[in-house]
């Protein structure tokens, strides 16, 4: 999940800076450690997020995989 959210921001041309401003911290280095999974993103960061880059929350943070069914 964390490194597609780092290749999304990369896709999207933003930097950690422009991240941490959004989410209204006072460095870079806390959101590069939240997209790095040092520290969780609250529900309010996740929602932001998928407004700056226009996708769902489920496309940004959720697996696209599914799970198999039974006992494979």
């Amino acid at each position: 999940m964390y490194e597609k959210l780092k290749d999304i921001r990369n896709e999207k041309g933003l930097t950690l800076l422009q991240m941490s401003q959004a989410l209204g911290y006072s460095s870079p280095n806390a959101y590069a450690r939240k997209e790095k999974g040092e520290r969780k993103f609250t529900l309010d960061e996740v929602e932001i997020i998928s407004n700056i880059f226009g996708l769902t929350v489920e496309e940004i943070f959720f697996n696209d995989e599914l799970p198999k069914a039974g006992n494979e």
